[in-house]
């Protein structure tokens, strides 16, 4: 087995480094950043391919890499459900959701419940949750996964390599925003995909193909004799050291500890329906699209890679306990304390160690790049993500008068804050992960995010939900989630070795079950209290709701991001320098702000959602800030605004900008962009047909794969 990496394997580290850096500096001069649109949203100038690549590879984080491969190493197959799970989601995003956001002009989840629903009440609420699950369920476990993978490999000081990833992915996100982040994904994609491939063909050979992984699989057993004998360790038989009889199946019996199928399909499919189609992280990459069918092309391309880690990730990790039986499945507290320092299991470094073991020299290098890919993709989607969401949508709505400065001084503390609670949290989660890193993510969201599907769901369906039943609706789910996902933390699963006296409804009661109940407990609340109070005026609904599209008007796209390519050029309809600038001190704000910015407000008489100059109780903070750039231009001193390069650098990495708009050309810009949200929307009927085969297709694979790999 190897040991550590050697020179070679650290070029190709350093070599990958060297390339993302030089990728984010391009980024950085030649995209167009200094717009809100521009910075958060690359333009809305994405192809699908770039943006299906930038999906994939922002969900296969590191926590993919180990927690997935640990879970197969584990309990077989079964983990494979949430990728063909999330194959046949991302369409509902593509062709339900992602028309209903453009069409309502919103660039953020909370910002889109606020213009729903009206009030605050509902966006702080959906703004807080959503930071608390990026820290303890994305931030803190990726970076456990990606410190472990570095323990596997180098031995090199955890925390030490955890700051220096997490400065570079900063140092990245900051300079080429967006776009950086998309054409980055891209090429971390390209390494993932192949670097996992490699491992895939190599370990493939070593067991004899699938057939091989199959049989031998269910022989994987660690030889207790042996183990016990040269390290005096005990062997309790309640600790399961067999596979489980079901272990080549993905969808199991109603009372199967890991993934009963009705649980999956009524609680677990909630919970993914937040994170494929409401979640910041994701839905920012789709609204960066051209236009509509790029959106929805991107999302059948995200789908049908999301069938390869099933065979680049699950498989090897069952490879991995295949030919490491006695220390992927240790048979006890002690000795797994030995082997990987967690009492709960070792399945968790599977994938690691089958890297250091059948990789040659360099090709280590390059699955170490793939890992460090996967965390930085993660992190700069975070950052992006969380401090934006705090920022706008929590902290301006109880200070409204922030100032531009002060809102960039939040946003950065946040940033530092979040990641200090998220390194702290990662001993907690070593101990809380119960041996697999996956499905500890899975219960914490199961237990808090189905009732912000109900009530996602009901406000792009059903026109009558309200303000106050989606709020009670939300608050009944959250409170019960909330309870049960602490009782889960106080009576802990103890040691196999120890007798389980936990509650009945904890030790009974799946969570997934519990998941379903919370989905529909919500929405019946959320349904029964709406009908009760008065309705909304139908200008909340309008652009809001998937039946507002069926009355609107769209046209063909004369030219592709037309209105961000007349601002390149400091001209639109025959007007200098029209909506291209931002304040000096908000560039520096946008870092926070992310894609959270919204330059659209709703409009009556079934037209797209319109800009606005003006606040009202509805507009929500990130409107209103939004509102404030669009009076801004630049002075014409060149790229960045001055002769001086020094300083061109230093606008050039602000957006700083001098002027204001005249009344005049604000409303020229208003007319322009409403246009541009019909161009977008629109579908050329031969597009459109392909578009629709490919979704039969994808779902029709999506369907094959769970019944193949269930029977």
């Amino acid at each position: 087995m190897a040991i550590g990496m050697e020179t070679a394997d650290i070029a190709v580290v350093a070599l990958y480094f060297v390339l993302v850096m030089f990728i984010g500096l391009f980024a950085m001069w030649k995209a167009n950043h200094s717009t809100v649109s521009g910075y958060f949203l690359a333009g809305r100038s994405m192809t699908w391919a770039v943006i299906g690549a930038s999906l994939f590879v922002s969900n296969i984080g590191s926590e993919h890499f180990i927690g997935l491969a640990g879970s197969g190493a584990a309990s077989g197959f079964a983990v494979a459900a949430w990728e063909f799970n999330a194959l046949l989601l991302l369409q509902l995003l593509g062709w339900v959701f992602i028309p209903v956001y453009i069409h309502s002009g919103v660039f953020t989840m909370p910002a889109y419940l606020s213009k729903r629903f009206g009030g605050h009440r509902l966006k702080v609420y959906f703004a807080c949750l959503s930071v608390l699950l990026y820290i303890f369920t994305k931030l803190s476990v990726d970076l456990y996964a990606g410190a472990l993978f570095i323990q596997e490999s180098v031995g090199w000081n955890l925390y030490v390599s955890i700051f220096l990833l997490i400065g570079m992915t900063a140092l990245l996100t900051v300079t080429g925003g967006l776009v950086a982040v998309l054409y980055t994904d891209a090429l971390q994609a390209v390494l993932m995909i192949g670097g996992a491939l490699t491992l895939t063909t190599i370990s493939l050979i070593k067991v004899g193909g699938l057939e091989g992984v199959r049989t031998k699989y269910m022989q994987a057993i660690p030889n207790v004799t042996a183990i016990t004998a040269a390290g005096n360790y005990t062997y309790s038989p309640s600790c399961r050291i067999h596979p489980k009889p079901d272990s080549l199946r993905i969808l199991r019996g109603p009372l199967d500890e890991d993934i009963p199928w009705p649980g999956f399909l009524l609680g677990q499919t909630p919970a993914s329906i937040w994170y494929w189609c409401a979640d910041q992280v994701i839905v920012q990459r789709v609204l960066a699209a051209k236009n509509i069918a790029h959106a929805k092309g991107a999302t059948l391309m995200a789908g049908f890679l999301k069938v390869l880690p099933v065979f680049l990730i699950v498989i090897p990790g069952m490879i991995s306990r295949i030919l490491f039986a006695d220390e992927i499945a240790c048979i006890g507290p002690e000795h797994c304390m030995s082997v990987c320092g967690s009492a709960a299991g070792c399945s968790n470094i599977a994938y690691p160690r089958l890297v250091m073991a059948v990789m040659p020299v360099g090709l280590r290098g390059l699955m170490m790049a793939v890992m460090i890919a996967a965390l930085m993709s993660d992190l700069d989607s975070i950052f992006n993500s969380a401090s934006t969401i705090f920022t706008l949508d929590i902290y301006q709505t109880f200070r409204k008068k922030a100032s531009q400065r002060e809102l960039v001084i939040v946003g950065r503390t946040f940033v530092v804050i979040m990641v200090m609670i998220s390194v702290a949290w990662v001993p907690v989660t070593i101990e809380m992960q119960g041996g697999q890193t996956y499905l500890y993510i899975q219960e914490v969201a199961g237990y808090l995010t189905p009732p912000i599907a109900a009530l996602f769901l009901l406000g792009v369906f059903w026109k009558r939900c309200n303000e106050t039943g989606a709020f009670w609706g939300g608050m009944t789910g959250f409170t019960l989630g909330s309870i049960r996902l602490i009782l889960a933390f106080v009576y802990r699963q103890p040691r196999c070795d120890q007798p389980d006296d936990r509650p009945f409804f904890i030790t009974h009661i799946h969570y997934m079950y519990f998941a379903a109940g919370l989905f529909w407990i919500s929405g019946l609340v959320a349904v029964v209290v709406s009908l009760l109070t008065p309705p909304l005026d139908d200008e909340q609904t309008v652009t809001t709701t998937i039946w507002g599209l069926r009355k609107m008007q769209k046209v063909p796209m004369k030219n592709p991001s037309e209105i961000y390519k007349l601002a390149e050029k400091n001209h639109c309809n025959g007007i200098p320098s029209l909506h291209k600038e931002m304040p000096a001190d908000v560039k520096n704000d946008r870092f926070l702000d992310g894609a959270d910015i919204k330059l659209l407000v709703p409009s009556t008489d079934h037209d797209p959602a319109t800009p606005s100059t003006e606040t009202s109780p509805a507009t929500t903070p990130a409107e209103h800030l939004a509102n404030q750039q669009m009076g801004t231009i630049r002075a014409e001193e060149g790229r960045f605004g001055h002769k001086n390069p020094l300083m061109r650098l230093l606008d050039g990495f602000c957006g700083n900008n001098k002027e204001v708009q005249s009344l005049q050309q604000q409303k020229v810009g208003l007319e322009a962009e409403k246009n541009h949200i019909r161009e977008m929307l629109y579908e050329p009927p031969m597009v459109k047909l392909i578009l629709n085969v490919g979704l039969l297709l994808v779902c029709s694979l999506g369907v094959f794969m769970f019944v193949y790999f269930s029977l």
